[in-house]
């Protein structure tokens, strides 16, 4: 009852905020065990804290675009809990984003970064702005604009961003000049900085790498392996680029990738090279991918069949989401089920309807979700706030094994919480009560704020 309450409470005071509210009733419905068996969880309000941010920055953003007219947009930076660490987590700039979006995003950092065991609080941040078809110098001037605000809430040891959306090397690049500018300081401020002035290796790789990491640790407690085996990833960023490659590395064979436009299906095993060449170097279309590898399928999304996305209808034994929220709904999920999938790996936060995912955890499939699966990103980030703040850097097969490492302890923490409340193969329920409990205790270990 006390956890339907706050569900309900949450829903009543934010109505439009959707994505929030799945956020919210994901993660409490699984709590409900540690909660009841833990009266002090209850008696120290700690669902109705954990469900308010500590506080919530909204603001505009006014700049200049090349014809030199005025361009605003809206801004936020909400920072949700810090009860074991600086605030971390990434800025989106896309035309979805609005308050609800970002409040879910945060809302399920808290628990993310709570699995990395690094010392890291939850917070999310990010414009309606949208990167897509600007110049360079427009890009510079929003990113400017937009620090011109923030800078008085975040710092080393306040509040971390790093990227996410919309939000890449060339984004991080901009920000932090103006950070530097506007306090004479040189800060681990930001994550996924470039690498002669304070990035980490293994960054951009690290989400999708994780995420593989973390499907690995799932098959391998059940015999199984991805070797020889065919995998479906969904979007073509930073995430699924480098969940194909670490695919590869371990001899599976990734046939789909997918953008804002349509999906490539190529049987053959798509070309990680020509996938990058056309993402981070030309920002170009997959329609492109196909003039180069015309073997290679491409469905356009108004091709899609209603109610579904066409990547998950391709045949695999492995499912890697890796675009963005509830891009896999219970059609999709079924669809997977039907053709043999039997696990799926999230790369993206909070891919799968609350519906596909009670599919998926029904049918005991290896299922990561997302702030287990995806949490390879902060950790590394985590790993580059340790690197500046003892001004040294570290090769890319030291901060690779310490990824590797983080992610076979997310997994074996969340297993071994699974089993201890008695369903050992849902790893979202033990992966949200070992999130929840380091971060609940410590609240209560420091008092009522």
């Amino acid at each position: 009852m006390y956890v339907k309450n706050v569900i309900e409470k949450v829903k009543s005071n934010y109505p439009s905020q959707k994505e929030f509210h799945q956020a919210v009733e994901e993660v409490l419905i699984s709590l409900s065990p540690v909660i009841d068996k833990n009266k002090k969880y209850q008696e120290n309000a700690i669902l109705e804290r954990l469900v308010i941010p500590d506080r919530e920055i909204h603001f505009r953003v006014t700049w200049v675009d090349d014809k030199g007219n005025v361009q605003v947009n809206r801004a936020y930076r909400i920072e949700f809990n810090s009860a074991i660490g600086p605030y971390k987590g990434g800025l989106r700039f896309h035309p979805s984003v609005h308050e609800g979006i970002i409040k879910f995003l945060g809302f399920e950092q808290v628990f993310k970064n709570s699995l990395t065991t690094l010392a890291m609080g939850g917070g999310k941040g990010g414009s309606d702005f949208n990167p897509k078809g600007k110049s360079d110098g427009e890009v510079m001037r929003f990113c400017q604009a937009f620090m011109n605000e923030l800078y008085r809430h975040i710092g080393a040891h306040t509040d971390v961003p790093a990227g996410d959306i919309g939000v890449g090397g060339r984004e991080i690049g901009y920000l932090f000049g103006q950070y530097r500018k506007l306090t004479n300081r040189f800060d681990g401020v930001l994550t996924g900085k470039g690498l002669s002035w304070g990035g980490s290796l293994v960054r951009p790789e690290a989400t999708g790498y994780g995420c593989v990491y973390f499907a690995e640790e799932m098959l391998k407690e059940r015999g199984e392996s991805l070797e020889g085996k065919v995998c479906t990833v969904s979007g073509s960023g930073n995430v699924a680029i480098y969940t194909v490659e670490k695919l590869y590395h371990l001899g599976a064979k990734p046939v789909t990738v997918s953008d804002s436009k349509g999906m490539i299906y190529d049987e053959g095993g798509i070309d990680v090279a020509l996938l990058k060449e056309l993402k981070e170097l030309k920002r170009a279309s997959l329609e492109e991918y196909i003039k180069i590898k015309p073997q290679a399928k491409y469905t356009k999304i108004s091709d899609y069949k209603e109610g579904s996305n066409a990547v998950w209808s391709i045949p695999c034994f492995a499912a890697f989401p890796s675009a963005t929220e509830n891009e896999l709904n219970a059609i999709d999920a079924k669809t997977l089920l039907q053709n043999g999938c039997k696990c799926v790996s999230e790369g993206a936060n909070m891919p799968s309807t609350l519906e596909a995912t009670d599919l998926f955890l029904k049918a005991k499939i290896c299922y990561g979700p997302g702030k287990a699966a995806n949490a390879g990103g902060v950790a590394v980030s985590g790993l580059e706030m340790a690197q500046n703040a003892s001004k040294h850097s570290w090769d890319f097969e030291v901060v690779d094994k310490h990824l590797h490492n983080i992610m076979e302890n997310i997994f074996a923490n969340s297993s071994q919480t699974a089993k201890e409340f008695g369903d050992p193969t849902n790893l979202v329920l033990g992966a949200n009560i070992a999130g929840f409990r380091k971060v609940a205790d410590a609240m209560i270990d420091q008092g009522i704020l």
